[in-house]
Order: structure tokens, then sequence, then C-alpha cells
């Protein structure tokens, strides 16, 4: 029906419109966001895919960073971040799970992480360790101990030539297996027949 179609075609046209004007104010909002010399990243309301896709359209050409955040699709919204503030897989991160960005805390934690890496790095450099005993216990504590405490107690470390000996005379049970076994198998038959 003809009806139908023209007010098909009157519906199109307002929304083109309503594109055509949110596109606009986005244009003007990313604008002034740019001239804001104090603001690296904005956050916009939360808004509907098609949106969202306006606006992500708006920051590319204006030549900024975008991105969604949001699990649901009513609670969607656009993050937009100048170039020079794009932000770092942890600052994603932390949006995604829905949590402030903090950059204090992750520069604390990115500076042990890049500690870490050093000292990994460090390892590789020095390659496998010769085989045979590793590098005297003194330089390894010797942080811990200083050089002269250390000579000291190397100096005092004997082998405890007792570790491992047990005298016989400390071994409760004299009997040779055989022996054990003989008498185990005595008290058994011997416990056979007073059941019978």
């Amino acid at each position: 029906p003809p009806e139908q179609a023209a007010r098909m075609k009157k519906l199109q046209e307002q929304e083109k419109r309503q594109k055509v004007e949110f596109r606009k104010r986005m244009e003007q909002e990313v604008s002034q966001f740019i001239q804001a010399t104090g603001e690296p990243r904005r956050r916009f309301q939360p808004m509907n895919k098609i949106e969202r896709s306006i606006l992500h359209d708006v920051a590319e050409v204006a030549g900024l960073t975008s991105f969604s955040f949001g699990d649901d699709e009513d609670s969607r919204y656009v993050m937009v971040f100048k170039k020079e503030f794009a932000p770092s897989d942890e600052e994603l991160d932390a949006y995604r799970r829905g949590e402030e960005w903090d950059p204090a805390r992750a520069e604390e934690r990115r500076r042990l992480r890049e500690l870490a890496a050093q000292q990994e790095e460090a390892e590789l450099e020095r390659g496998p360790a010769p085989p045979g005993p590793p590098n005297d216990y003194k330089d390894k504590y010797r942080h811990l101990i200083g050089s002269d405490a250390a000579k000291a107690a190397a100096r005092t470390m004997e082998a405890n030539k007792a570790y491992g000996c047990v005298p016989v005379a400390n071994k409760r049970d004299t009997r040779s297996i055989e022996e054990a076994m003989n008498e185990i198998r005595a008290k058994k038959r011997l416990r056979q027949a007073e059941d019978e």
C-alpha cells in the first residue's frame, strides 16, 4: 500500500535526520574535547550501537583513539582518548573490568614488572650455569652477611661425620630379616593353632 510506503519513507528520513543531528552534536563535543587542554580522555554517556559507531567514526576522523566499554548493551559507553594519551593495555583492562584507572598504582606495578623483566634478562644473558657446583655460597649471601662473616662461617663449616651413620647399639632390632620373618611365621602358626 502506498500510504505505508510513504510512512516508511518518512520514518527513514526522520532517522537519517536524527543521525545527522547526533553526528553534529558529537562533532561539537569532540572538538571541545580536543581544545580542552587538561583533559586527556573523555567518557561519554551510554548510547546505543548506532550512536556508538557514529561517535567512533567522528573520533577517528578527528585523529583520536576511541574504545567502547561496558558489558550489556544498555550500559555500553564510548571513551575517547587524545593520541598522546592513548591508553595502555592495562588501562584498557581496568575499564573493561569496570574499574577506575589509577596511573600511580599502575606505574608501581609496571616498575615491579620491569624490574622482574630486567632480572630475567640478566639471567638469560649470563647463559646456562656451568655444570658443577655453583659459585661459592659466600658470594650468594655476601649482601646479607658481609664477606668477613662469610669467611668465618666457611671455616667453621665441617661435615658432620656421624650424619647418616647410626651406631649398631642404637638400632633397636639387631635381628636379620630372616630371623624376623621366622619369628613372625612362628607367631602366625601359634595363632592358627589356638584358633583351631
